[in-house]
């Protein structure tokens, strides 16, 4: 079994692996959630009762027929949700998650850390999160995922704490961050840590109308240092 402690320490280029490894799974998780959330709204649920029911009627009082209509529905919107994630996921793995040492460690204002833990004897990498100084004034939280294994013990609290630590020691007024809607567990605890909420919008960087039937927002969340 997993022990119960874990160290907090700067990223390591011998750690790409596996933090990109936690990165990808991190954001793919959210898919699921989203697409139960979505696919419970009162909206979908009526168009999925309506698209069956056209299906019913069109294959002849077809049983079969009206479940294959409502499961295209569900399909679409499993689609969207994924589409959205797996974007997000393939834009940062193109852009800062490239090359983590250059966008992250070069800059004094900018870090990334990783928790680590020994499982099995070995030590491995269990969460991690990051922080980007904006125009300077600032910094911005990114990147905070736990393996699941090592949730509900304080590790994101922890990991979330670094980086306020971070900012503070930068001189920073504010952190900030952005979250989407599905993800109720990291926006419980960022508001346990001080954040508030100043902003929410739809621009998930990808198709509108998947955003819009995927129901998924972006949450801009603040805390003043």
């Amino acid at each position: 079994s997993a022990p119960c402690c874990f160290s907090i320490r700067e990223y390591r280029p011998s750690d790409q692996h596996a933090v990109l490894s936690l990165f990808r799974d991190g954001i793919l998780e959210h898919v699921y959630p989203a697409f139960f959330k979505a696919m419970s709204h009162p909206d979908h649920v009526g168009v999925a009762l309506s698209i069956s029911m056209a299906g019913y009627v069109l294959g002849g009082s077809s049983y079969f027929q009206g479940l294959l209509f409502g499961c295209a529905w569900a399909g679409l919107i499993y689609y969207c949700c994924y589409d959205i994630y797996e974007g997000y996921m393939m834009r940062r793995l193109s852009t800062d998650m490239a090359d983590i040492h250059a966008g992250y460690l070069e800059s004094p204002d900018n870090g990334f850390w990783v928790a680590e833990a020994e499982v099995g004897g070995q030590p491995q990498v269990v969460g991690m999160v990051a922080v980007d100084s904006g125009d300077g004034s600032y910094g911005e939280v990114s990147h905070l995922v736990v393996a699941f294994p090592w949730r509900r013990r304080s590790l994101g609290s922890e990991l979330t704490r670094r980086a306020l630590d971070f900012c503070k020691e930068r001189g920073f007024a504010r952190l900030v961050l952005d979250v989407s809607s599905p993800q109720t567990a990291a926006i419980s605890l960022y508001q346990k840590s001080g954040f508030v909420q100043t902003a929410t919008h739809c621009n998930t960087h990808t198709n509108r109308w998947f955003s819009r039937l995927a129901r998924i927002n972006v949450n801009r969340m603040e805390k003043l240092l």
